[in-house]
This record gives structure tokens, C-alpha cells and sequence, in this order.
């Protein structure tokens, strides 16, 4: 039990160091480009004020969050909804799915649970 315990603390330890590493490193370049840029959506256009700035976000346009240029030319204001909507459009880009792309079908997603399986044997000797 307290082997099992000092392995959950540990965790909690790596995954709360992970998050305030995250954050530090976001506050400084979401403070940059806060100050660099309107506070407006780049996509919907919506308009963003201290009240509701919260709902702003920086999108890092080559999507590596690693890559901070000090002109700021990897970020976007986006809004929440937008910035969702980038990042799905970003998976479904990498998987082979996006709209305009030939895709091979291969999505790495094959169902493994076959409910129906059996089901012709169990019918077949109830006619």
C-alpha cells in the first residue's frame, strides 16, 4: 500500500510540475501577444475586452508551442471556439481525413469489438 501510495504521489508530483511549467510558459507568450496584437478573434472576427479576455487564446500557427518567435509571427488571437475548431481541423489534417484530401481510409482508429459477431449462428434455427 505504501509503495502504491508513493507512486500516486510521485505522479501528482511529475503532472503538477508538467502543469506550472505549462502555464509559466504560456503566460509569457500570451502576455507578448496580448500586448502585440488587437484583442480580436483572427477568424470570427469577435472583439475581446479585460472582462472577457479569458475566452481569447494564442494559437501557435505550426501548431509547436515550443516555437516563440520574438515578433510573435507563430500566433493568432483566436477565440475559444475557434481555436477548438483549428485544432480539430489539425488532426483530422494529419490523419488523412481533412476535407479536399484523398484519404487511404487507414485512420489507425479499427474497431476491435465485433457485437454482432455470432449473431448469424443464434438466428439461423429460430425460423
Amino acid at each position: 500500500m505504501n509503495e502504491g501510495k508513493r507512486s500516486g504521489d510521485r505522479l501528482e508530483r511529475v503532472v503538477a510540475e508538467a502543469r506550472r511549467q505549462a502555464e509559466q510558459r504560456e503566460r509569457g507568450y500570451r502576455a507578448k501577444a496580448l500586448r502585440m496584437y488587437p484583442w480580436v478573434c483572427g477568424r470570427c472576427a469577435r472583439e475581446f475586452t479585460r472582462e472577457n479576455l479569458s475566452e481569447l487564446t494564442v494559437h501557435h500557427r505550426d501548431h509547436d508551442h515550443d516555437n516563440n518567435p520574438p515578433d510573435g509571427s507563430n500566433w493568432e488571437l483566436l477565440c475559444v471556439y475557434c481555436h477548438d475548431n483549428e485544432h480539430a481541423r489539425h488532426v483530422d489534417h494529419v490523419r488523412g481525413a481533412g476535407y479536399g484530401s484523398e484519404s487511404t481510409g487507414d485512420t489507425g482508429d479499427e474497431a476491435t469489438h465485433r457485437p454482432f459477431a455470432g449473431l448469424d449462428s443464434l438466428l439461423k434455427g429460430r425460423d
